[in-house]
């Protein structure tokens, strides 16, 4: 074999995955790396074009949007290592917060991987870290659970929580909040400590600390519950 077919090039150029992170609510917690970042790639893969067009256009970012959410995330993967194997550099981004995370992301960078090419994370805002450190409930070690079923499979899931010692993060949505209080109520003792946090980083920013069954009250009985809720239980032995 000769030596210019032994060392003959792959007939795909290498490309870059960026995971970039996005504010879950304030614009200003976005980064200038980050920024800088959505502006050099050639395209940006969105979630929602319509809710990622608000960011861009407060920074001046004008890079072309491509669709990419949980309902087309398997077709796309595709078109983007088309685009990675053509040389070109894509910005991976979700509604607010870290993609990946409760949130399409994960399948694109494992193909990515496998293919050859590079995946960098551009490092942001979480909900799940913003509502974790302010909850005041220990952080030495957690478990993210992120959204539970909305049937088959909810009630073990829940069983398993209870029963866990280390901190446990929830998502919720405003559809199934009052819901989820109860059904911890029926599975914890009353006296385990929770916090809700809703509106994170935004004016209205609420957290809702305390033992389960008073927070369970003040949420059942609360008169403008809204957007998506992080959910913060401490473990069956940690008492304050």
């Amino acid at each position: 074999m000769s030596r210019s077919i032994l060392f003959k090039k792959n007939s795909f150029s290498l490309g870059t995955l960026y995971l970039v992170a996005t504010p879950v609510g304030n614009l200003a917690d976005f980064s200038k790396r980050s920024a800088d970042t959505l502006r050099s790639v050639d395209a940006i893969a969105c979630e929602d074009t319509r809710t990622s067009s608000r960011l861009l256009k407060h920074y001046g970012i004008e890079t072309p949007m491509i669709p990419f959410h949980q309902h087309n995330e398997h077709r796309k993967v595709a078109m983007l290592m088309e685009r990675l194997d053509s040389g070109q550099s894509i910005a991976l981004i979700s509604d607010a917060g870290t993609p990946g995370v409760s949130d399409p992301g994960f399948l694109a960078a494992r193909e990515a991987h496998k293919k050859g090419h590079t995946v960098c994370a551009i490092p942001g805002a979480s909900a799940v870290l913003v509502a974790l450190t302010a909850s005041g409930l220990p952080c030495d070690r957690f478990l993210f659970e992120g959204f539970l079923p909305v049937k088959k499979g909810r009630a073990g899931r829940l069983d398993e929580i209870a029963q866990q010692e280390m901190t446990v993060i929830l998502f919720e949505s405003v559809h199934r909040i009052r819901r989820l209080m109860d059904e911890l109520s029926d599975r914890c003792d009353n006296n385990r400590m929770i916090a809700v946090c809703r509106e994170l980083t935004k004016q209205f920013e609420e957290i809702i600390r305390g033992p389960l069954e008073e927070v369970r009250e003040r949420v059942a009985g609360h008169p403008n519950l809204k957007g998506e809720f992080v959910v913060i239980l401490a473990g069956k032995n940690y008492a304050e």
